[in-house]
């Protein structure tokens, strides 16, 4: 089975790692006010950027904010 191949992220250069938060599937779902499928269909169609622990997703807050505010300009 060949390995998946592995997501970039953007993260600022001047970001550390120890300040950035992460959330889970269900908590950007509840502040997005959609279903966690939805989250799951953003992070396997690369639209937002996760990183897999194990057997689940994390998602950067950051890039949550980024996809919100890129998404409300389109619709705008």
């Amino acid at each position: 089975m060949a390995a998946e191949p592995k997501k970039e992220a953007s993260v600022p250069a001047d970001a550390s790692l120890a300040e950035m938060r992460f959330l889970t599937v269900a908590e950007v779902a509840s502040l997005m006010r959609v279903s966690r499928m939805t989250v799951y269909r953003l992070v396997h169609g690369n639209e937002l950027p996760a990183v897999r622990v194990g057997r689940s997703f994390r998602v950067p807050e950051r890039a949550v904010h980024d996809y919100l505010r890129t998404a409300f300009n389109d619709v705008g």
